[in-house]
């Protein structure tokens, strides 16, 4: 048995507004719940509800931006820029941006619809 396993068949998650999610590892790829890892694309314009998850949350910049707002903060990240975000904080994402936005997604434990908790 290999003590490893190569994704090159990502699951890719259903969405109606543009955005591309490819989750590598994590809940609907390969019923993982420790970790999720997904490859992201925002689309120009793109943008969430707030949401007030129950797992960590590290975003990686890959191409673009995205901005967070975290409870009352507005922060931009841009390529080669990452960030932490803690379990049960309220946050925002989006890309009020021109351009699309590329990056990684950590979630852990993995994301979980039913553990974002978003808003409306």
């Amino acid at each position: 048995m290999k003590k490893y396993k190569i994704q090159d068949n990502p699951f890719v998650v259903p969405t109606a507004d543009g955005k591309v999610i490819k989750e590598h590892f994590g809940l609907a790829s390969d019923k993982n719940s420790e970790i999720s890892i997904a490859h992201m694309k925002a689309p120009a314009g793109w943008s969430e509800p707030f949401q007030t998850p129950e797992f960590d949350e590290y975003t990686f910049i890959i191409r673009g931006k995205k901005q967070f707002i975290i409870e009352n903060d507005i922060v931009v990240l841009e390529a080669g820029q990452s960030i932490k975000i803690e379990r049960n904080t309220r946050v925002q994402y989006s890309n009020p941006f021109t351009e699309v936005c590329e990056y990684i997604a950590i979630c852990t434990p993995a994301f979980s619809i039913n553990s974002v908790h978003r808003e409306g």
